[in-house]
C-alpha cells in the first residue's frame, strides 16, 4: 500500500503551493514514491478520526504500514531516512542536513508566519502600522543570516537535501511581501528549487485539487 497523505479539500492558499502538504508531496516526488491523498474539509480536521492522526487537528499527516506521523519536519525526515535521495549517506553531512530541517521550521518559519499573520489577520488593528515594520525587520534578520551562509553556493550544504526542501518551502511564503527579492542569492536559490521536476509535480498536484474544488468536483 502506498503512503497516505492528508491535505485540504479546499486549500486556503488557493492553489499557490503554500499549504504544508506540498512539502510532503515534494519529498515523495523526489524519492519517486507513489502516494495517495486523503482530502479533508475543515470540519473533518476536528473529528476523532483525524485527531487520532494529528492531535492538533492540522494537515498534513502521513500514514504508512501502520505508522501515522504529523508535523512536516518529522514526515520529511522520516521519508529522507528511509530513502536515499533526500539525506546524504555520509553521517556528518546527514546530520547537517537534518539540522537545516530544524532550522527551517524552528528558526526561519516563526517570523515568516508572524509576518503573514500581521498582514492577513491584523491589518485592521489600530497598532498595525507601527507593528508591521518591526515584524518585517525580524524576518530580514533571519534572511540576512541565511543569505550570508548560502553565499554563492547552489544549496545549503553540498547537494540538494531535505533541509533545502523545507527551507525553500518556508521562503516561498515570503514572495508576496517582496522581502525575498531583497536577497538575490536567496531568490535564485528558491527559483532553482522550484525548477526541480519533483517540485513541479508536487505543485501541480496540489493546484489540481484546488481547481477541482473550484469547479465543484469531488
Amino acid at each position: 500500500m502506498p503512503p497516505i497523505v492528508t491535505a485540504f479539500a479546499t486549500s486556503p492558499d488557493r492553489g499557490r503551493g503554500l499549504a504544508r502538504d506540498v512539502r510532503v508531496r515534494w519529498a515523495l516526488e523526489e524519492v519517486g514514491e507513489p502516494y495517495d491523498i486523503r482530502l479533508l474539509g475543515f470540519a473533518e480536521l476536528k473529528q476523532p478520526a483525524h485527531l487520532a492522526r494529528s492531535p492538533f487537528g492540522q494537515i498534513p499527516t502521513y500514514e504508512e504500514d501502520g505508522l501515522a506521523l504529523f508535523e512536516t519536519g518529522s514526515i520529511v525526515l522520516h521519508i529522507g531516512q528511509s530513502r536515499a535521495e533526500l539525506l546524504p549517506a555520509d553521517p556528518a553531512a546527514r546530520a547537517r542536513a537534518i539540522s537545516w530541517i530544524f532550522a527551517a521550521v524552528n528558526t526561519v518559519e516563526p517570523p515568516v508566519i508572524e509576518l503573514q499573520n500581521a498582514v492577513l489577520l491584523e491589518h485592521d488593528r489600530p497598532w498595525h502600522g507601527e507593528r508591521l515594520p518591526a515584524v518585517k525587520d525580524r524576518v530580514r534578520d533571519r534572511l540576512e543570516q541565511l543569505s550570508a551562509h548560502l553565499g554563492d553556493a547552489e544549496w545549503l550544504d553540498g547537494a540538494f537535501s531535505a533541509g533545502d526542501l523545507m527551507m525553500v518551502h518556508v521562503l516561498l511564503r515570503l514572495r508576496p511581501s517582496g522581502l525575498l527579492d531583497e536577497f538575490h542569492n536567496l531568490a535564485a536559490y528558491v527559483a532553482r528549487a522550484e525548477a526541480r521536476p519533483a517540485y513541479q509535480r508536487a505543485f501541480a498536484a496540489q493546484l489540481a485539487v484546488f481547481e477541482a474544488a473550484l469547479q465543484g468536483n469531488p
